[in-house]
């Protein structure tokens, strides 16, 4: 996807918005299947209801004293036991396989309710009591579309997710980061900030999130990852929210570049880098989803299969991003898809096939001995 063809909303005043509220999808009995095969579906003991029986909450403010949009829960004592209890067990399976021996040094320091956006998140707060060191991790509502997102990112971007499923609560590990507003905010023009560096990762994500129709990634719903190199800094930008997963319409919502939000990292791809090396860029992660693909080909071949028969988006939705994916690669193929997941799935094959191709002939020579 060329940045100069799809102009930023921040550039042509156009509204870039997803759907406001995104219907709940429940988790059919064969994509429960497949958590289970996977590891993915385990005992919890709390669930999303029980930590929904608030009885008061605190808004919460940031340093500066502004509205954070979360807000601290506060429990009746009946209720605090058990939850305080069921958390730390939680906590056990999602970092020592649910070995309980360090839970003595653990403690649930706060509970942090969101009430804006889909998800209706659990943000909780465990405390090291040794040494105060402090984690995180959320507990969600278990949409299906939500799910998928979270299969595909483990499957096919360079992050490795942990998260757990029971019924129809969903656990997912806090995935560490700057959020992207802040970066822009407070970093992008930090002196010690590589530009060039950091413009070829938004452009590999950018290309990420079109491949596999993930949507609304807007700055603050991802996080930028700075890790000190040989002789100066590398970024990863990890998306953290994965409601909008292949439900939307517009083929425009599933490119970052297109938000108004990400007019700034938008501006520095222009500034530093040229059209030659956005498409070496674009290439190069086309060529490692390749071997994402190429590694996890049984699995993703599972998930596509439930995904593919599915309901995760409405049949306006589905008509209209068929359509415009075909017209955008010339490709009648998208109007025979059904349903999101066969999208997801020719867009992958249609845009990996020569990837994929190179890999196969590749691994044939090496048989071969040629």
């Amino acid at each position: 996807m060329k940045f100069v063809h799809i102009p930023n909303a921040g550039k042509i005043n156009t509204n870039d918005a997803p759907s406001r509220k995104k219907p709940y999808y429940p988790i059919n009995a064969d994509l429960r299947s497949y958590l289970r095969k996977h590891g993915r579906e385990v005992v919890l003991p709390v669930l999303y209801q029980d930590l929904a029986r608030i009885t008061f909450s605190l808004p919460i403010k940031d340093k500066n004293g502004k509205d954070t949009y979360w807000e601290e829960a506060r429990y009746d004592m009946r209720e605090w036991e058990f939850i305080r209890d069921g958390l730390i067990k939680i906590y056990a399976i999602l970092k020592t396989e649910g070995n309980l021996n360090f839970a003595p040094h653990w403690d649930v320091a706060r509970i942090e309710y969101c009430a804006f956006g889909n998800s209706n998140p659990f943000r909780i707060k465990i405390v090291n009591k040794h040494n105060g060191n402090y984690d995180h991790f959320y507990v969600k509502t278990a949409d299906a579309s939500r799910i998928y997102g979270l299969e595909l990112e483990h499957m096919l971007s360079p992050n490795r997710i942990s998260y757990f499923t029971y019924f129809a609560t969903l656990v997912e590990e806090h995935i560490p980061g700057i959020p992207g507003d802040i970066f822009v905010q407070q970093y992008l023009e930090n002196p010690i900030t590589n530009k060039t560096r950091f413009a070829k990762e938004f452009v590999k994500f950018n290309e990420r999130c079109f491949l596999r129709l993930l949507g609304d990634m807007r700055s603050y719903n991802f996080v930028v990852d700075i890790t000190p190199d040989i002789e100066d800094f590398q970024y990863r930008i990890r998306a953290i929210d994965f409601d909008q997963q292949s439900y939307e319409g517009r083929k425009n919502l599933y490119l970052p570049q297109f938000f108004k939000e990400n007019l700034a990292y938008v501006e520095l791809v222009l500034q530093n880098l040229d059209k030659e090396s956005i498409n070496q860029y674009k290439t190069e992660e086309k060529t490692l989803m390749a071997f994402r693909v190429a590694d996890s080909r049984y699995r993703l071949m599972d998930l596509f299969n439930i995904m593919c028969s599915d309901n995760i988006s409405s049949t306006n939705k589905i008509d209209e991003l068929k359509q415009q994916l075909k017209e955008y690669f010339s490709n009648p193929k998208f109007l025979k898809c059904h349903s999101m997941g066969d999208i997801v799935k020719l867009n992958l094959k249609q845009t990996l096939l020569r990837n994929l191709r190179q890999i196969q002939e590749a691994k044939s020579k090496i048989k071969t001995g040629e």
